[in-house]
């Protein structure tokens, strides 16, 4: 079953060899990223901006997102990392540059 998430803030995410990255997320998902911290599978997680404008770009992400993923449980044994497509990519790197970050 895919979900039905409403994206609504910006992380970054550091994984255990130190990299860090963006994530457009939501509350439910940033907790999992808390609690996947807590268990040893990413290094940090840390919220940027909480309540982001819904524009064409975080709809456009959130129905990839949507379509392509599942929100994890919370009995995981695995960071899942939402992959991207170049085109996905560039959404994410709009959705970045209209909350002035990065």
């Amino acid at each position: 079953m895919k979900s039905h998430e409403v994206l609504t803030l910006i992380e970054e995410i550091t994984r255990n060899d130190g990299t860090k990255y963006f994530e457009i997320s939501n509350m439910v998902q940033n907790g999992r990223a808390e609690l996947a911290a807590q268990r040893g599978l990413i290094k940090e997680v840390r919220i940027l901006q909480l309540n982001i404008p819904r524009s064409t770009s975080v709809i456009e992400y959130e129905k990839y997102i949507n379509e392509n993923f599942e929100m994890p449980g919370e009995k995981f044994d695995h960071f899942e990392e939402w992959t991207r497509t170049d085109k996905i990519n560039k959404i994410v790197k709009q959705i970045l540059a209209e909350n002035h970050i990065s």
